[in-house]
């Protein structure tokens, strides 16, 4: 086991410090709650939270999962208890565990994210910083139209940034062409870090059926098949210097995670192995700390963008 405190692993987001660069992505690791049963999860540099709305959401019909090649397909439609059930439920858990909390939320327009910031205001002290989704695939309002207009994106931005304290951070979806401007809209709007790559629309079909295999018919691809995708993203988004940037899609071990960092990403998200790994946090850091090790790498951070790409 090693040491997670040496302050050779620590990374810098903005005026956000985390320990480690290990982020759990929202919607595959819920609170942190249920994960502490399996190890200790305050290891990892930040949690962030399944995404939460003003209001309780049902979510969209089942099917909703579906394995594919090296992937998988989900279609969860954003179902959540809404933002009071993690304030009163999971807060004080995390709280006490010691857990550095990203708490995701979205809405369907500009009200509700404000009206969500209002309610975060009066917990924002427990808090590291706040995601906006902007970026879900998964439903027709919020999500990715909010996501996919520049304009709309500095609007939420700034809206949310008007009434927190906290860092903001804003999550992009790669099935947007325009990420350099959203990402300069989102740094206009107050946002201090990117979150890159949501999943990558898809579908599957069942043969025998002729049917679809999600209920919503189209899902968000996760996984190992999206890895070239998100490291393309990330590489070209990192060149343009706009804000720093936590990078995930089809992180799978501590050497995709380098190649994230070497593509660009100050921190890197941890999302669908948490569904085959149940220990992947802390075996993904470990290995980390291995590397730096093995190639007397003092600091994990002098490797941000460090690829050899010309």
């Amino acid at each position: 086991m090693n040491n997670y405190t040496g302050s050779g692993t620590s990374v810098k987001l903005g005026s956000i410090i985390l320990k480690n660069p290990i982020v759990m992505c929202s919607g595959t690791f819920s609170s942190g709650i249920e994960y502490n049963d399996f190890y200790d999860v305050s290891i990892v540099g930040a949690i962030t939270t399944k995404s939460f709305s003003l209001k309780p959401r049902a979510g969209n019909k089942p099917p909703r999962l579906c394995e594919t090649p090296a992937g998988l397909l989900n279609s969860i439609g954003l179902q959540n208890e809404g933002i009071d059930f993690f304030i009163n439920e999971h807060l004080p858990y995390t709280k006490k565990s010691g857990f550095n909390i990203i708490l995701s939320i979205l809405g369907t327009d500009i009200s509700e994210f404000s009206d969500l910031a209002v309610k975060i205001r009066n917990i924002e002290e427990s808090l590291i910083a706040v995601e906006l989704n902007l970026s879900c695939p998964n439903v027709e309002k919020g999500g990715m139209s909010l996501g996919s207009i520049p304009e709309e994106v500095e609007n939420v931005t700034t809206a949310v940034r008007k009434i927190l304290n906290i860092p903001v951070i804003v999550k992009l979806s790669p099935n947007n062409n325009n990420l350099s401007e959203l990402a300069r809209r989102a740094k206009n709007g107050g946002a201090e870090v990117i979150s890159l790559i949501n999943t990558v629309i898809g579908m599957s079909i069942d043969i025998n059926t002729f049917k679809p295999k999600l209920g919503n018919i189209t899902g968000g691809l996760s996984g190992p098949a999206i890895k070239p995708i998100a490291l393309a993203k990330i590489f070209n988004l990192h060149k343009e210097k706009i804000l720093p940037i936590i990078g995930m899609g089809g992180i799978f071990g501590w050497e995709d995670a380098v190649e994230f960092m070497l593509a660009g990403a100050n921190a890197v998200g941890l999302g669908m192995v948490n569904f085959v790994d149940l220990h992947a946090g802390e075996n993904i850091l470990d290995g980390i700390i291995n590397y730096m090790s093995n190639k007397n790498i003092l600091n994990i951070s002098d490797i941000i963008g460090k690829v050899k790409a010309e």
